[in-house]
């Protein structure tokens, strides 16, 4: 029975698909197998020993202690794409709210009174304050064509934008996916300096963080609407509070509201509405849940942030698990533990990406507990286990 802890709401629609005479699931539980989570932050929690694997019912994992697990040998599991629509159509009313003027003409037609007559005459008269612009024959800047930067882009030049991208990492999956008029640019400020809208889908990281900067902030063309649903630290706030009130910016849509952005006019911030819809927790809450129960099961191992994918297809036998440092000679101490205990070894599969490495061995019989322990004596390994 495996035991499954869940730190925040994860949708039934994915958690009816463990079977219950082999996990059980609770919200609050000793010793478990693995976690789901969303939002919650594990920085300060402590690891139980019995933990095998995290999945975060979403893409970033900035709330959770990545390095530390990997150095457990525990892999953490997230799900790029299962929310892309979802916040691809976010992104695109942010651009119409903004171009619009959509949010200071709602607030202004609710605080109207009068007659019908009355607020008709207001309205003729003082429209031509919310005068906007249209998002066709404009340019769009994305920086990050992964899942969800693909998809704005693409939806962007079907709305008569015109498009340019960013992104020296992208996968060969999704620069197939991108549209064949994305003009690549070499450089984030190349990019600032052509566009009128810029919207950021990049990781939350040391090398991301405030990539939207006050010197960048400089090199951007004139009157330039911010668009941030990624994470708030993407964006250096104060520069583009600064940058708004200097006429450079003329408006920031970001999901994430703060004190310093409240009172500003040209802001709209939205409650981290991203990923919320129906659609995309279900599809987050259903991927995870595969994606745990096939690394409990199987050993298979997809979409992680810290782990090389992997998968061996079983063919009967029984099969056991290493975790370990990335460094010569493993494989060869962990076949000689296995054999050391006259197990025949049929089949084997090992992976590595960066500095951890795992490999799944197949035997004809039963492991026993001894064979375990002699691999989890060897010096780099992180974790082993039988799957049965």
């Amino acid at each position: 029975m495996f035991k499954i802890l869940t730190l925040n709401n994860i949708r039934v629609g994915g958690l009816d698909r463990l079977p219950r005479d082999k996990y059980e699931i609770a919200s609050e539980m000793s010793s478990p197998d693995a976690i789901l989570l969303r939002s919650f932050n594990m920085s300060e929690m402590e690891i139980p020993t019995s933990l095998k694997a995290v999945g975060r019912a979403g893409a970033g994992v900035n709330n959770i202690p990545v390095a530390k697990l990997s150095a457990m040998g525990i892999p953490v599991f997230n799900t790029p794409g299962a929310n892309a629509n979802a916040v691809k159509e976010l992104v695109v009313a942010g651009m119409l709210l903004s171009a619009r003027n959509l949010g200071t003409a709602f607030e202004f037609t609710r605080k109207l009174s009068g007659t019908d007559a009355e607020i008709n005459e207001i309205v003729e008269a003082q429209k031509k304050s919310f005068v906007g612009i249209e998002l066709a024959g404009r340019t769009l800047g994305v920086v990050g064509l992964g899942a969800i930067g693909v998809r704005v882009a693409n939806a962007a030049l079907a709305m008569g934008m015109r498009v340019i991208g960013h992104d020296p990492h992208i996968t060969v999956t999704n620069a197939w996916a991108l549209q064949a008029e994305v003009k690549n640019m070499p450089s984030v400020s190349e990019l600032l300096a052509q566009c009128d809208f810029v919207t950021f889908h990049v990781p939350l990281s040391t090398e991301t963080k405030h990539l939207l900067d006050a010197r960048r902030l400089g090199k951007s063309r004139p009157g330039i609407t911010i668009l941030n649903f990624s994470r708030a630290a993407i964006v250096d706030e104060q520069a583009v509070s600064d940058a708004i009130l200097s006429g450079k910016v003329r408006a920031y849509v970001c999901d994430f509201p703060s004190n310093l952005l409240s009172n500003h006019e040209r802001v709209i911030t939205l409650p981290h509405l991203g990923a919320s819809t129906e659609e995309a927790e279900e599809n987050c809450a259903v991927m995870v849940v595969d994606q745990i129960k096939d690394f409990l099961e199987q050993g298979t191992i997809r979409n992680t942030v810290n782990f090389p994918d992997m998968s061996l297809p079983r063919n009967g036998g029984h099969r056991l698990m290493v975790a370990n440092s990335n460094i010569p000679h493993m494989i060869e101490r962990i076949s000689a533990a296995v054999s050391k205990e006259d197990l025949n070894i049929v089949d084997m599969l090992n992976r590595s990406r960066g500095e951890v490495a795992c490999t799944l061995v197949d035997v004809e019989r039963p492991v026993p507990r001894s064979v375990i322990d002699e691999i989890s004596k060897i010096e780099g390994v992180l974790r082993a286990r039988v799957l049965s």
